[in-house]
Formats: C-alpha cells, sequence, structure tokens
C-alpha cells in the first residue's frame, strides 16, 4: 500500500487511539463527507476549537489527528482498498483493533461514494489542454563557431478548471534531457496501463 511508518503517523495513532470510541465514528464521517472538496477543510477553526475541547486534545494534536485520518482515507481512495484490507493495514500500524474498525465500517458506508466524488476531481490545479513543439538548431556561439546544438522546444497549454484562458509553458530540451523525460513519460504510461 504505503508507507505508514513515519514518526508523525505514529504519533496520530497513539492520539486516535485515545479519542473516545462514541465521538471517533462521527469524526470519521465528517471527514468522509468533505474528503473530496479540494480547497476546504473538513472543519472552520470555530468547528476545530469546539472539536478539540471536545477530544481533550492540544490544538497541534487534533491538527495531526485530522491531517492523518484524512491522508489514511485519502490512500484508502486512492488504492480503492476493501474495507478488511484498510483495517488490517491499519492494525498494522497499531491503531486500535476498534478504532480500524469503525475506519473499515465508515470506509464501507461512504468509500465509494467518496472514490467516485475523487475520480470526477483533478488532482492538479491545471489540465493539459494541447501540445506542441519545435526544434531549433544552435549552428555556434561566440566561443565555439563550428559547434551544433539541437534543441527541443515543448509548449504546453494548460488551464485552471475555474479558467476559460489556456496558459502556454515552453519547456527547452537537448538530446539528454528530452530522451530522460521520454523514459520519464514511458515509465509513467507503464504504471496507467497496470492500472487499467
Amino acid at each position: 500500500m504505503c508507507s505508514w511508518e513515519c514518526v508523525s503517523i505514529k504519533q496520530a495513532v497513539v492520539l486516535i487511539n485515545g479519542i473516545d470510541a462514541a465521538k471517533f465514528p462521527r469524526l470519521l464521517s465528517r471527514i468522509l463527507q468533505k474528503l473530496h472538496l479540494k480547497d476546504e477543510h473538513s472543519f472552520n477553526e470555530e468547528e476545530k476549537e469546539k472539536l478539540q475541547a471536545a477530544l481533550s486534545l492540544e490544538k497541534q494534536d487534533l491538527r495531526l489527528v485530522l491531517e492523518t485520518v484524512s491522508f489514511i482515507l485519502e490512500q484508502a481512495a486512492y488504492y480503492n482498498m476493501k474495507p478488511i484490507a484498510l483495517q488490517q493495514q491499519l492494525e498494522n500500524i497499531h491503531l486500535s483493533q476498534e478504532k480500524a474498525e469503525a475506519f473499515a465500517q465508515a470506509w464501507t458506508s461512504m468509500g465509494q461514494d467518496v472514490v467516485e466524488k475523487l475520480r470526477q476531481n483533478t488532482f492538479a490545479p491545471k489540465k493539459l489542454e494541447k501540445v506542441g513543439f519545435c526544434l531549433n538548431l544552435e549552428m555556434g556561439h561566440s566561443t565555439q563557431a563550428k559547434v551544433k546544438s539541437p534543441l527541443a522546444v515543448l509548449e504546453l497549454g494548460v488551464n485552471s478548471d475555474n479558467s476559460e484562458r489556456t496558459e502556454k509553458i515552453f519547456v527547452e530540451f537537448n538530446h539528454g534531457e528530452l530522451l530522460e523525460f521520454y523514459n520519464k513519460l514511458e515509465t509513467i504510461q507503464a504504471q496507467l496501463d497496470s492500472l487499467t
């Protein structure tokens, strides 16, 4: 799945395990309801203050819990995990069985809806609309008169979801850079092909 063994996740697991079992499912439900919204947090500042008091957490601990729960649910959506697999992964990182079951139950009831909503969103702020290119040949410069240096200029036309205007981005490559870029695109294509 993913590397969930970092220090902040371990700290968050301890905090999550300490949250009242009656309150935790509502927290999960709220985060799942807003997970697909790009520019909106699950809780506003006033709600975070109330939540901090209700869960008896310090401000930075609450932030860590919210970020970690969101991360776990985003990973579950990204990998389209089955609820039982999610529960097992969470138990593997020492989340209590009770909390892991709460994640699995919330994921069972809302997971597919979240995945569908996330599929409709783009994760990147800009989408590629157009690709163009041109080739340039530098025949020399002041220090070396007989140097041939071919360059490719890639033109990428991108736009934001909320913009009608296409922004042009120009990227210049020499032969080696273009080959490296091509190989990375091939790797990305192979990974996309393996997912379909």
